[in-house]
């Protein structure tokens, strides 16, 4: 992937983040928090919801929304070719939050991609059992994603058995989710962000598949 940084070219392609850096990065910070604490269930994310947030070339607001948040110098990033193939993704990232892009998705902090371009779960950094918080997050895109399985969501932060029937994920997530869960205290976690909404699924989150 190239990474271009002459000075033409990050005055060309550079976009405002969010309108209120720290205010807007403490309210999405809360709507990522609130969504680890009640798996799968969508919560509202306020710069996007408001339209104050926006992201250069293909990467959709609630994406960048959550990277601007979460990922800065001590971070590093890997986008799919969709993402990653755009100089604008690529500086604006590297702009406003100082993360490394890496090509290789098992080195990455965040993992960014659709149901249709996301790297198995198991390819991905899994943390230690020392060390769990080294794992990679995993944000998929699912704003263009037709949905493709319900599923039946318990454990931590789940009020008994929730139902989630419109999950757009990539098409053997069930089978990958079942192992990811198994390796706790290891294993990935996931936000799927949709429009101006995300849901997360913890690495202690059970989900079984509602049949057809």
């Amino acid at each position: 992937m190239s990474d271009p940084m002459s000075s033409d070219s990050l005055t060309a392609n550079h976009v405002p983040a969010f309108a209120d850096p720290v205010h807007d990065a403490q309210r999405t910070f809360r709507v990522l928090l609130e969504a680890m604490a009640r798996p799968t269930l969508p919560r509202q994310i306020p710069p996007v919801a408001d339209g104050s947030l926006h992201t250069p070339g293909p990467m959709p607001a609630a994406v960048g929304a959550v990277l601007l948040t979460l990922c800065d110098e001590h971070t590093s990033i890997w986008l799919d070719d969709t993402l990653g193939g755009s100089d604008e993704v690529r500086l604006w990232l590297r702009f406003h939050t100082g993360a490394k892009l890496v090509d290789d998705p098992a080195e990455a902090s965040f993992v960014v991609a659709t149901p249709a371009s996301a790297p198995r779960l198991i390819d991905l950094a899994q943390g230690t059992d020392e060390e769990p918080h080294r794992s990679a997050t995993l944000v998929l895109d699912a704003t263009d994603a037709a949905p493709t399985m319900a599923f039946v969501a318990t454990g931590p932060g789940v009020n008994g058995r929730v139902d989630w029937l419109d999950a757009a994920l990539p098409a053997d997530f069930a089978d990958q989710w079942a192992v990811n869960h198994d390796r706790f205290p290891q294993g990935v976690d996931v936000f799927v962000v949709d429009a101006d909404t995300v849901r997360a699924l913890p690495r202690t989150t059970n989900l079984e598949r509602k049949a057809d």
